[in-house]
């Protein structure tokens, strides 16, 4: 008995771009949870700054009238120090080095499903790491106007600035497939984190401190997070973080878009 195919019916269907996100998404998730070593240097920065800064500045800050409440004030630094860098960037370099990276892109899978679905794990992995850092500034007493649900956005906001600067460590993982490289991606936060309204706010900053702090993204991520504590709901303060936020999403993706396009084109 023969049987025969109409030309028109495909042996096969192709897979919808969800299917794509979702395989590389859930080998990522399961990878996170493989390597708690990735988790406990990305909590120990976060809380030691907390608790240093915290001791050190606390009495001064709140006697001088600069800062009302300074727990408040330093628990959203310790959410952006918690969440900036995180990425399974390094996971991407050995994927690349050991040739498994350049088999995916043989596959039909749709290339921005590789870097989304690795996306989709570094949201998982901010998420575990803003809860321990807030849990903590609870315990100090620090208390949040907007309540539970204010609390809530304070993770996914914090989150949100988290992956936006997620696509910088992909671009050099991408670019470079070297890991000392991405391991110091960590630094290009450095003059985010401190030319900003870290210790003080930014009417009390002078000079060219106050300018760079005007055009520094993370001044407007941290006013909205502060808000969300000590303000309540001032919108307009969220809106300006979150399009902060989206400037910077931009640019890191559209390098990590450019450097995936260069990957690609060598195979």
């Amino acid at each position: 008995m023969t049987t025969t195919f109409q030309a028109h019916e495909p042996l096969a269907r192709k897979s919808s771009i969800f299917h794509d996100l979702r395989t590389v998404a859930k080998r990522a998730c399961r990878s996170v949870f493989r390597e708690p070593e990735f988790f406990i240097p990305a909590l120990i920065v976060p809380v030691f700054f907390f608790v240093v800064n915290i001791g050190a500045l606390q009495d001064f800050a709140e006697q001088s009238g600069v800062v009302t409440d300074f727990k408040a004030f330093q628990l959203p630094v310790s959410i952006i120090f918690a969440v900036t860098g995180v990425s399974r960037a390094s996971a991407l370099v050995t994927d690349i080095q050991g040739g498994y990276f350049d088999r995916l892109l043989l596959t039909p899978i749709r290339r921005p499903a590789l870097l989304l679905g690795l996306m989709a794990a570094d949201l998982m992995a901010v998420m575990m790491l803003t809860i321990p850092v807030l849990m903590l500034g609870l315990v100090v007493g620090v208390s949040f106007t907007t309540g539970i649900l204010g609390m809530i956005v304070f993770l996914f906001y914090g989150a949100l600035w988290g992956l936006a600067f997620a696509g910088f460590p992909y671009a050099i993982a991408l670019k470079t497939g070297n890991p000392a490289a991405v391991n110091s991606s960590f630094i290009l936060f450095f003059p985010f984190a401190f030319l900003t309204t870290s210790f003080l706010p930014k009417e009390a900053l002078t000079g060219w401190l106050a300018t760079i702090a005007t055009y520094n993204p993370v001044t407007y991520v941290l006013d909205g997070l502060r808000s969300l504590i000590t303000e309540g709901w001032e919108w307009g303060v969220l809106a300006k973080g979150v399009g902060a936020t989206l400037a910077l999403a931009a640019v890191s993706f559209s390098l990590a878009s450019a450097a995936m396009r260069g990957r690609v084109s060598q195979n």
